[in-house]
């Protein structure tokens, strides 16, 4: 049977790949320290399994409108306009699968053949390759430590062309956990409505933030509300990977023609899962304050312990939980440095390369502070055994 050739195209998630190889190892009998998958260990909060699980008990397990619950989409609505201060209508909101549906959907009825979108890098792995598959073309900008890994309004300017349709901002950042002061992401929205071009944000990350960093969704500021899509969910924030709940809003015609797509694609969210969304925006906020300060304290574990490796350099991040070392100094590529790390050490990180730059890997610090000491502890010697 053959393929279609957009197959070809794109590469499996790595991301995926390493977390599953480090379930099997774990699951032949050996000790392996994850720090692969961006995934908190925490529970989900008990209040949002309480009221998916009492949507149950009412018998919500129906086909629901393929946009989402008007409920969940009035509540996340209500969520833009009270803490981002973003004017959206419920009718301007889709419920997609994740995130990561959201981010496709919005490619899939956005961009055309020929397309530019500009990517920063580094990049969530998934970026380039949702833009291939809908036929666009990714416009990768690197960026430097020295920059904190953000694009500058000058290099921003100076990859825009007549073909360029889309940027794609991710703020805090996976992998890099760097975030956008409110005047860098001013400046950067000056160049984009000079150019006249559209914004996808990728807010994700945006509750946990570090040592007073701020958070301003770039939809917010003057004149860029009608060119910019914003993308969030709730598996980060609430620990509810496993739900698949995002969503997506902007203008009422492009969430329209993503909702059509989805009609035809997947239908509606989880029925049930959505009525859990509903509480965990509606509901306490403490469980996302008590998560974000367990991540708080095992960033400054971990990141104090990889400082002190020879030949590796680690900025600090402001959000999310990844740090994103840079292991130029070492002479091995990502992709070999984390192989050898898995099968000598048994300890499971992300190759930099998929992100964009071979001179980092990365590592996730949503898991206990035990896994992190004897993570660490391994990585310590691996390291010194390169010398």
């Amino acid at each position: 049977m053959k393929l279609a050739a957009r197959v070809g195209q794109v590469t499996p998630s790595i991301t995926l790949a390493i977390t599953a190889k480090a379930k099997a190892m774990k699951a032949s009998g050996l000790d392996v320290c994850s720090f692969s998958a961006g995934e908190p260990d925490f529970p989900t909060p008990a209040h949002v399994v309480a009221a998916a699980q009492k949507a149950l008990d009412e018998g919500k397990t129906r086909y629901g409108p393929a946009a989402g619950e008007p409920a969940l989409r009035q509540a996340i609505a209500q969520k833009l306009n009270r803490d981002n201060r973003l004017p959206y209508e419920p009718e301007q909101v889709i419920v997609t699968n994740g995130g990561k549906h959201a981010l496709y959907g919005l490619m899939m009825a956005m961009i055309e053949a020929g397309d530019e979108v500009i990517i920063p890098a580094p990049y969530w792995l998934s970026y380039p390759e949702m833009v291939v598959l809908a036929g666009g073309k990714p416009v990768i900008v690197p960026t430097t430590e020295e920059t904190g890994y953000k694009i500058t309004p000058e290099q921003l300017r100076s990859v825009i062309t007549p073909r360029t349709k889309l940027l794609v901002m991710n703020s805090p950042s996976n992998p890099t956990g760097k975030v956008y002061s409110p005047d860098e992401i001013r400046a950067i929205a000056q160049v984009v409505i000079e150019a006249d071009i559209a914004v996808v944000s990728d807010e994700i990350y945006e509750k946990i933030l570090y040592d007073g960093a701020e958070h301003l969704s770039i939809a917010a500021v003057e004149g860029m509300f009608d060119r910019t899509l914003v993308c969030n969910g709730f598996a980060k924030a609430y620990s509810m990977t496993g739900w698949r709940v995002g969503y997506l809003a902007g203008p009422h015609a492009l969430i329209n023609a993503v909702a059509t797509i989805q009609g035809h694609a997947t239908s509606n969210v989880c029925t049930f899962a959505q009525f859990g969304a509903v509480a965990a925006l509606e509901e306490s906020q403490d469980c996302v304050a008590e998560m974000l300060a367990a991540f708080t304290k095992r960033r400054s574990v971990m990141l104090e312990r990889i400082r002190a490796l020879p030949g590796i350099t680690c900025s600090e991040p402001e959000g999310a939980f990844y740090l994103f070392p840079n292991i130029a100094q070492l002479g091995l590529g990502s992709i070999e440095f984390c192989q050898r790390l898995l099968e000598e050490f048994q300890v499971a990180t992300i190759p930099g390369l998929p992100f964009g730059s071979d001179a980092n890997f990365r590592l996730s610090y949503a898991t206990d502070l035990d896994t992190i000491l004897r993570g660490m502890d391994r990585l310590d010697k691996f390291v010194a055994s390169l010398q």
